[in-house]
């Protein structure tokens, strides 16, 4: 095989990269993880969303989820009552990524010792800044 058969050219890498790496960034993003995780277990309501995460202001709130609706991982729904009642859901796509989530939850969890002591481990090797 010629050399020129296996390299892949950067615009190859970037046409493929680009799509995945918005998925990656928005569904990886600290706030939508969360909400993802707060949503999984049947519908709620913005309010009980704000209350259960900590440190999320209302308007990245609001951000996120209609990103995450836009995404087709959410379902907005108002129900037509005296305050109007908002419910956001996990769609089928969003349950997925929360079972997903939820394994490598699981690793991180069973190798977080590990990891810690590597961690300290390198930094007793390198020497003081």
């Amino acid at each position: 095989m010629s050399q020129g058969n296996t390299r892949v050219t950067s615009q190859v890498v970037n046409a493929h990269a680009c799509p995945v790496r918005e998925v990656l960034d928005r569904v990886a993003g600290k706030w939508s993880v969360l909400i993802i995780v707060a949503a999984a277990h049947g519908p709620i309501r913005f309010t009980e969303l704000e209350r259960s995460i900590e440190g999320i202001s209302r308007r990245m709130l609001t951000l996120t989820l209609r990103n995450l609706e836009r995404d087709g991982l959410l379902t907005r729904t108002v129900h037509p009552t005296v305050p109007p009642k908002v419910e956001y859901e996990l769609t089928p796509v969003a349950h997925e990524l929360h079972a997903s989530l939820l394994g490598l939850t699981d690793w991180a969890e069973r190798h977080r010792v590990t990891i810690a002591e590597s961690r300290a481990a390198y930094d007793a090797r390198r020497p003081s800044s």
